[in-house]
């Protein structure tokens, strides 16, 4: 009996089913894009995710700049007309050819990565947001382009990146803790007069309290900066940082316990969130 053709799953629904599992706000985001140009949006946050999980599936950092680099090496080839076996190079290497995303912006992604495998947490806030910044809003500024959107969006990227990339590390807390990781910057937790140590320990005080609280209103700020700034056309690319007010409206709940893993928000009011944004309330 002769052996089955290797049938493989179409790249674009494989980029779709891998957002949808581990990325589900940005899932919830790209059903709000056109229908005509959501494949190409899966495929970018699929791009993204598989960059962004660098550090948590390396053991070593030499592991991670090598797997860092495996994505740089693919783009290259990308662009030279070579394209690798791999179900989000091959979405990426259409959704590149449809919309001239810059090589520059998906450099910066990858880079900025780089961060996530060092040890030494970020000493100030400016490190904090330019980090923040080339992650988040690097993804918001390249999903811009992909709803058809170039001019006008840096600013509002920038602040939105940071609203939703800090939102998002307040709500890792307990998993960061757990790993003896920080994220947030040190500036931050010498001005709340508090030691890395309390943070891993998982133990609430009033000084771990004001130090999240401080860095929620930092998180507001630079929404409401984005809420103002963002272009009319481009709102579906920054839909994720919609949740921004839900998820701090959670995690500053009186009594709301920062250390907790519930953390989440019913999918039906993410959507509701979304909708409002899209109809510009």
């Amino acid at each position: 009996m002769a052996r089955s053709a290797d049938v493989r799953p179409d790249p674009f629904s494989a980029c779709e089913a891998l957002v949808r599992n581990a990325d589900y706000d940005r899932y919830l985001a790209a059903l709000f894009v056109p229908a005509e140009r959501r494949a190409h949006m899966f495929a970018l946050f699929a791009f993204n995710y598989e960059v962004a999980k660098t550090a948590e599936t390396v053991t070593q950092p030499m592991m991670g700049q090598m797997r860092l680099q495996w994505w740089r090496d693919a783009l290259d080839e990308i662009a030279a007309g070579h394209v690798r076996r791999h179900d989000v190079v091959e979405a990426m290497a259409e959704t590149l050819a449809a919309h001239q995303l810059p090589r520059a912006v998906l450099d910066g992604l990858i880079d900025a990565r780089e961060n996530d495998l060092l040890e030494a947490p970020f000493e100030t806030w400016k490190e904090f947001d330019a980090y923040a910044d080339a992650t988040a809003g690097n993804v918001m500024r390249l999903a811009a382009r992909i709803v058809g959107v170039e001019d006008a969006v840096d600013a509002a990227a920038h602040h939105a990146g940071i609203a939703y990339a800090l939102t998002g590390l307040l709500r890792a807390l307990p998993f960061h803790a757990r790993a003896r990781r920080l994220m947030l910057p040190l500036e931050a937790l010498r001005a709340a007069g508090i030691s890395q140590e309390q943070i891993f320990s998982g133990i609430m005080d009033d000084k771990v309290t004001a130090l999240i609280g401080a860095a929620a209103a930092r998180a507001r700020e630079h929404f409401g900066a984005a809420k103002t700034l963002r272009p009319r056309a481009g709102i579906p690319a920054f839909l994720p940082a919609s949740l921004v007010p839900l998820y701090l409206k959670r995690l500053m709940r009186p009594g709301f316990p920062p250390f907790s893993d519930s953390t989440d928000v019913p999918v039906f009011r993410r959507q509701l969130a979304m909708l409002a944004a899209t109809l510009g309330r």
